[in-house]
């Protein structure tokens, strides 16, 4: 990570989630916007949509990697929408892009998105996620995923390991 830039931390989860995971996405949206770093997420309703809300509200900004070919499609919150045109295929775009990753509930797409970070090193904060156990029994945290009760602990975690404390 260049010196003075913030790393990009992709925040992922259900288009229709629960109403602790949009609690969630809201707390983690303004924790991250806090620390002045940037937000990548799907561009779309749900835990997406929340998270760009509660970024935007905080001033900061917040990047959609839209599945579709039109900007427009995005959640109005969003400071840049992105139509990729790729579909599910976004999923790896918005991992590689980012240098964390905050999983906050989900579906099978948050499934991918915690698989492909994981392929690639990236650290997962997991909040109300997935479990993960691999054929070999390594767990969770053995292959990576990091699960907290709430977006603050997840946050300091994803701080400590990126070696960015931010504005807080």
């Amino acid at each position: 990570m260049a010196a003075g830039r913030p790393p990009l931390v992709a925040v992922c989860g259900a288009g229709r989630p629960r109403p602790r995971d949009l609690t969630a996405a809201r707390d983690a949206g303004r924790l991250l916007a806090g620390r002045g770093w940037p937000v990548l997420c799907g561009g779309l309703g749900g835990v997406m949509g929340a998270v760009a809300e509660s970024v935007a509200a905080a001033g900061g900004v917040v990047v959609g990697l839209l599945p579709g070919d039109d900007p427009e499609a995005g959640h109005p919150a969003l400071t840049l929408a992105l139509a990729t045109g790729l579909g599910e295929g976004r999923n790896l775009l918005l991992v590689r892009a980012a240098a964390a990753v905050l999983a906050i509930g989900g579906g099978l797409g948050t499934l991918s998105e915690v698989a492909l970070a994981l392929r690639l090193g990236r650290p997962v904060a997991g909040i109300g996620t997935w479990q993960v156990r691999s054929p070999l029994g390594e767990d969770d945290a053995a292959l990576g995923l990091q699960r907290f009760a709430d977006a603050g602990a997840a946050v300091d975690w994803l701080a400590r390991r990126l070696g960015w404390a931010g504005a807080a």
